[in-house]
C-alpha cells in the first residue's frame, strides 16, 4: 500500500492541494509540480514563512531578482522558487488548508463533546 492510498484531501485549488496522512501523522503539500510531506509544526512554519514574504516589495521593486523568492522549508528536501503569482497562489492554498484543518478540529471536538 503506497503513500498515495492513505492521503485524505483537505483542500484543493487549481494550483495544488493539501492532504492529510494519518498513517505518517503529517500533511502532504502538492504545489508547483511536486508533493512534499510536512509535520503539523513544519506546515505551520511553512505558512508563516510564506506570509512573511513582502509581496508589495516584490511587486514594486524593479530589480531583476526582486520578482522571485526562494522558500526553503524547515526539514524538507524541497525548496520553492516562487514568482509573485506563485506566492499569492501558494498563500491561497495554505490558508484554505489551515481553515479546513481548524474547521475539522472544531467539528471533531463538537461531536466528541456531544457523545459524552
Amino acid at each position: 500500500m503506497g503513500t498515495k492510498t492513505c492521503l485524505i484531501e483537505i483542500f484543493r485549488t487549481t494550483q495544488g492541494a493539501v492532504y492529510q496522512c494519518n498513517r505518517r501523522n503529517c500533511y502532504w503539500v502538492e504545489f508547483a509540480g511536486g508533493i512534499s510531506p510536512f509535520t503539523f509544526s513544519d506546515f505551520k512554519l511553512l505558512k508563516k514563512q510564506l506570509e512573511a514574504i513582502n509581496i508589495n516589495e516584490m511587486a514594486q521593486n524593479t530589480e531583476r531578482t526582486a520578482d522571485v523568492v526562494i522558500l526553503m522549508p524547515h526539514r524538507s528536501e524541497r525548496c520553492f522558487v516562487l514568482t509573485l503569482t506563485d506566492v499569492l497562489q501558494f498563500r491561497e492554498l495554505l490558508q484554505g488548508a489551515k481553515v479546513m484543518i481548524e474547521l475539522n478540529s472544531l467539528v471533531y471536538e463538537s461531536l466528541h463533546a456531544m457523545a459524552i
